[in-house]
């Protein structure tokens, strides 16, 4: 059974999640990285904001996901993954596409009435429209231009972290913006490898942009923008401010997990061409799910204990 016989054969609903891709939902976990590095975690108040950041940028990014599945409808059928899509796959109409984005982004607004207070809902909803206004210009423009394209979606991730710092009270330190922007960007670096081994095994170029990258260039800047963040976590876990406000001067231990985890992704993108979905790596690698955990656990023992 293909594909398209397979997408066929599912209840429409089941074909809308995957239009919504759920999956993805798990980057928007980083609304709670203000709360969890400002010790307020525990905080029933923050944690709350938090549950209604991830909702509503879960929504806000399903929207994105949805209209730009409408728009490159025609280019993901050439694509040996993205032609498994619904509405690339036939499965579902354009029209629901849209409609389905603006659903989302009706509700991803309407659950900003959710938070404590008038500032914190005013602010929040305006930064879900920023996030929107961005997306869309980056589906209809924006993500053909090389490079612009990688910075764009590195900045969804800091808006993700405004929210949370919005949502749970909490303001954002310098560092925190800095590592989020740079984890982000080497992410979205490797990602856009993925493309470019593609584009060099069939000929096809599953993007526009991607003509404008090759390995050479990727690799550089993989290793440049993975140095800057391991640099610039080291020197969050040794900040004389953050060793105060944690009352640990042992942060720098847990260093070693995200130094680890950095360079298992370096070897899945570069060694094993599996940078495609940063999403499949993290519910796939066992090497970095152990990171993750041991980077949470020591976090917890040094903040909370």
């Amino acid at each position: 059974m293909n594909n398209t016989t397979y997408l066929s054969s599912r209840p429409q609903w089941l074909n809308i999640l995957h239009l919504l891709r759920p999956r993805q939902w798990v980057k928007n976990c980083f609304v709670f990285l203000p709360m969890f590095f400002d010790g307020r975690i525990t905080d029933l108040q923050s944690l709350a904001g938090g549950v209604v950041g991830f909702a509503s940028f879960s929504l806000a990014a399903s929207s994105v996901y949805c209209l730009n599945d409408v728009l490159d409808a025609e280019q993901d059928r050439a694509h040996p993954v993205k032609s498994a899509r619904p509405i690339a796959a036939g499965i579902l109409k354009k029209q629901v596409g849209v409609a389905v984005a603006l659903a989302c982004a009706v509700g991803a607004f309407l659950l900003c009435l959710l938070l404590p207070n008038w500032l914190a809902v005013l602010q929040a909803a305006g930064i879900v429209l920023l996030y929107l206004a961005i997306n869309v210009l980056y589906c209809f423009k924006l993500k053909h231009i090389a490079v612009i394209d990688v910075f764009i979606i590195a900045t969804g991730f800091v808006l993700r972290l405004l929210y949370g710092g919005v949502a749970g009270g909490v303001s954002l330190t310098h560092w925190i913006v800095l590592m989020t922007f740079l984890l982000a960007l080497f992410l979205a670096f490797a990602k856009r490898r993925d493309d470019v081994g593609i584009y060099i095994q069939t000929g096809q170029a599953p993007r526009e942009n991607v003509v404008r990258y090759n390995l050479a260039f990727m690799d550089q800047s993989l290793g440049i923008v993975a140095t800057m963040t391991m640099m610039c976590y080291i020197l969050f876990t040794v900040s004389p401010d953050v060793v105060s406000r944690f009352g640990s001067s042992y942060l720098y231990l847990t260093s070693v997990f995200v130094l680890a985890a950095i360079i298992r992704y370096l070897q899945l993108t570069i060694v094993d061409h599996l940078s495609g979905s940063p999403t499949k790596i993290v519910f796939g690698d066992r090497f970095i799910q152990l990171c993750i955990v041991g980077w949470i656990l020591s976090f917890i023992l040094i903040i909370y204990l």
